[in-house]
C-alpha cells in the first residue's frame, strides 16, 4: 500500500507542475515589459506570481497519512483550478481589442516586480498606455477578473480621452 500512495502521489506532483499551453496569455519579461505595457489605447492586465508548485512540501507527510492525503487532494484540486484560471480569462478575454493578458514571473524577472511594487503572490494589475491604473483584489474567479478587466480598462480611456483634450 505504501508504494500505491507513493506512486499515487508522484503522478499528481507531476501533473500539478505541468503548464498548459498559453497562447491567450503573454508572458512578459525584462526585456517586453515596457514596450507592451506602454503600447497606446491597449490595458494590460497582468498576473505577478512565483510558479513553485506548493504541493511538494506536503508529500512527506502525505506519504504516511491518509488524513495528509485527503487535505493533499483538497489542495492539489483548488490549487489545479487557480492555475488554469489566467489561462481561462485570456481565452474568455480573447475578443476584446484593446485588453492584453500578460503574466510576469518574478522568480526569474525580480527587478520588474519591484519596480511596480509587487510583495505578495499572486498579485493583478492592469496597465493602461504605460501606467497602473488599478490593482484587483476581488474573488478569483473568470467573471469576477473579466468585468474588472473591462471596467477599469473603460475608465483609464475615459480618463486618457479627458488627458488628451486637456492637452490641445
Amino acid at each position: 500500500m505504501r508504494y500505491f500512495y507513493t506512486i499515487l502521489i508522484s503522478s499528481l506532483f507531476v501533473l500539478c507542475c505541468m503548464h498548459t499551453s498559453k497562447s491567450e496569455v503573454i508572458t512578459l519579461t525584462a526585456e517586453t515589459f515596457n514596450d507592451k505595457i506602454s503600447e497606446k489605447h491597449t490595458a494590460w492586465f497582468v498576473k505577478f506570481c512565483v510558479p513553485w508548485c506548493k504541493h511538494w512540501h506536503l508529500y512527506t507527510s502525505v506519504k504516511r497519512f491518509s488524513v495528509s492525503l485527503i487535505l493533499f487532494f483538497l489542495f492539489f484540486f483548488k490549487s489545479k483550478n487557480l492555475g488554469t484560471l489566467w489561462e481561462d480569462l485570456g481565452k474568455a478575454i480573447e475578443g476584446e481589442d484593446s485588453i492584453e493578458i500578460g503574466e510576469v514571473d518574478c522568480g526569474t524577472t525580480k527587478s520588474i516586480c519591484q519596480k511596480v511594487d509587487i510583495h505578495s503572490y499572486p498579485t493583478f494589475k492592469l496597465f493602461y498606455n504605460g501606467e497602473e491604473a488599478a490593482k484587483y483584489q476581488g474573488p478569483r474567479d473568470v467573471e469576477s477578473l473579466k468585468l474588472f478587466a473591462l471596467e477599469e480598462t473603460e475608465k483609464a480611456e475615459r480618463k486618457a480621452e479627458g488627458d488628451e483634450d486637456k492637452e490641445l
